[in-house]
């Protein structure tokens, strides 16, 4: 079974300085039909205005994925950790047994696009970690770049939790597929542009939930940039 996920039927906050739209149940917005996938339990997409800073927070036990689509974010946390991230990175932060952390558009001009992501570990109380790791869009262009994985296959960052994450960039006459492993779930996330994906016209917030279903199969991308949860 494909289920479609509409980009407009996403909650949807403004804060002002950041506005946020949640694939699924987050803060104030309670879907009893969308609380979670599997163990993907969030997708924020998210615009942070320059010069603006969220109010310093914890989290625990959850792996956090930040993938930034444009602009730049810097990150301070309570294990010493201050970054920026730049567009084309992708941070991890494994909360775990609890991490105190916050975010800050260091621009003056520019807003940080982004997207946020949790996935639910497999195991609580890990010791708190982070990474940042650079994939260049030239990875990404007409083939499936892995950013995380229980393994830390091809060079991405391990999570703990039997879930893979990838991201692709499409445009033309490119196609890719992905098998779908047996028992799995996968989830479909257009985070800009167009494409078709099993026969349904995506755009830039849509999404497709596979369950039961052998293969993802994307054509037609037009500025596409998408990511792939296998769970």
């Amino acid at each position: 079974m494909i289920t479609l996920r509409k980009a407009n039927s996403r909650g949807h906050a403004n804060h002002g300085w950041l506005e946020s739209w949640h694939s699924f149940s987050f803060a104030d917005y309670h879907d009893p039909a969308h609380v979670r996938f599997g163990t993907l339990r969030v997708i924020n997409e998210d615009i942070v205005q320059p010069g603006t800073v969220s109010i310093r927070h914890s989290h625990r036990d959850m792996e956090i994925v930040t993938y930034i689509l444009s602009g730049r974010l810097r990150h301070r946390d309570s294990m010493g950790n201050g970054e920026d991230i730049h567009t084309g990175e992708i941070q991890l932060m494994r909360a775990g047994s609890g991490v105190q952390h916050s975010e800050f558009n260091p621009s003056d001009s520019e807003a940080v696009h982004l997207l946020q992501i949790w996935i639910m570990p497999g195991e609580q109380g890990l010791v708190p970690g982070y990474w940042q790791k650079t994939f260049p869009a030239e990875a990404k262009r007409g083939r499936w770049c892995l950013l995380v994985s229980p393994d830390a296959a091809d060079d991405s960052l391990r999570i703990h939790q039997d879930a893979r994450l990838s991201a692709a960039l499409l445009d033309d006459t490119e196609t890719l597929d992905y098998p779908i492993p047996a028992r799995h779930k996968a989830y479909l996330h257009v985070a800009r542009g167009r494409l078709q994906a099993n026969g349904h016209e995506l755009a830039a917030g849509d999404a497709l939930m596979y369950v039961d279903e052998e293969r993802v199969n994307l054509a037609a991308g037009s500025d596409a940039e998408v990511l792939l949860f296998d769970l």
